[in-house]
């Protein structure tokens, strides 16, 4: 009898724990907080949008033409570059306080953090050295907040892309009509790729490994980009985007400006100011999967306008895309799976760089 009530006994725990193990299964594990953040160029603000709500649940103020924010690894430190002055701040996030104006060789235009931190990387459009419009590449010690090299440009560079690895950084150039890739472990400029036209965005496809695997790139003058093997170092391809949409003046400078690649690399999104609309390409064979349209700019007793879109960020989970347009003062949030809009969000003056931040 006391056998048998024991191996009962054991019987109902073991029960009892099986239970328990479905239930924690059956429990979704506590998603990350993402917060997209918005410059807003035309003003002296930056909206923070909790991508849980589509609401801007905070407003950072007195940040004279914010161009970009770029985040610390632990999201715990903000990297904001300006036109108004020729610095880097760092922000204590938490307190909203800016504890450090890091020196920059010129008017920085656009930053990236390299994904282990060490190193943040500015683009400066413009020196005011040797010529109007030279660059340069500023790089900064994370650790010390110091500038530790600027590699110079002939021209000035507009944005800026890292290899999975961190061991190359490619900018483009607007009015140098050329991509230059940087090898961040030498510090130099490692190759350039010219063109007959201006650079705008790009974005860099990276390899399972981290390596460089293709460079998409949009040009000035042409409603699409273009793809460039890391490799070889070559152009293969260039993607024209459809006649249609069509019949809208830009709103913002530029004809294609804003493009990314979703984090799961199984989509890649092109903004085409013509067609007011944001192109929808798969990965890895860039066959168009659709459009999504954007905001219209209304004009009293006239045909509405373009809304101008600008920069484009995702959600962690690959689940939305945000896409920010510079003359309708809104961010449009896409469903990547349906590629339908969720929502508008308004936010302040001439939306422009838009960046994910994830807390944990």
């Amino acid at each position: 009898m006391k056998t048998t009530t024991t191996k009962k006994y054991f019987s109902d725990r073991q029960g009892v724990r099986l239970l328990l193990g479905l239930l924690i299964a059956a429990v979704p594990l506590a998603a990350s907080t993402a917060h997209v953040y918005v410059t807003n160029r035309g003003g002296t603000t930056i909206d923070v949008i909790d991508t849980a709500t589509n609401k801007v649940v905070q407003t950072i103020r007195g940040i004279e033409s914010p161009e970009v924010v770029r985040f610390s690894p632990d999201g715990d430190r903000l990297y904001i570059a300006t036109r108004s002055e020729d610095v880097l701040d760092v922000m204590d996030r938490k307190t909203g306080k800016i504890f450090k104006k890091v020196p920059l060789s010129g008017w920085a235009n656009d930053a990236m953090v390299t994904s282990d931190g060490k190193l943040i990387l500015v683009c400066i459009r413009n020196t005011g050295v040797e010529a109007v419009d030279a660059g340069a590449l500023d790089i900064i010690d994370s650790k010390t907040l110091e500038k530790i090299k600027s590699i110079p440009t002939k021209r000035g560079l507009h944005d800026i892309a890292v290899t999975g690895d961190n061991k190359f950084a490619a900018t483009g150039s607007p009015s140098g009509n050329v991509i230059t890739v940087f090898d961040l472990q030498k510090m130099e400029i490692a190759w350039e790729l010219p063109y007959d036209q201006g650079i705008l965005p790009l974005i860099i496809q990276s390899n399972p490994d981290g390596s460089g695997h293709r460079i998409f790139a949009q040009l000035n003058k042409t409603n699409g980009f273009l793809v460039v093997d890391f490799a070889t170092r070559k152009e293969i391809a260039r993607i024209k985007n459809p006649d249609e949409p069509s019949g809208f003046t830009p709103g913002c400078e530029g004809i294609s400006h804003g493009i990314g690649i979703s984090p799961d690399n199984k989509t890649l999104w092109s903004n085409s100011r013509p067609a007011n609309a944001v192109f929808v390409y798969s990965l890895p064979d860039l066959k168009l999967m659709g459009h999504v349209a954007l905001p219209e700019t209304p004009v009293p007793g006239k045909a509405p306008r373009g809304g101008g879109p600008a920069w484009i960020t995702f959600t962690p989970d690959s689940r939305t895309v945000y896409v920010s347009t510079c003359g309708t003062k809104s961010v449009t949030a896409i469903d990547v799976e349906t590629m339908k809009e969720v929502t508008r969000i308004p936010v302040g003056e001439m939306p422009d760089r838009i960046s994910t931040l994830v807390l944990k």
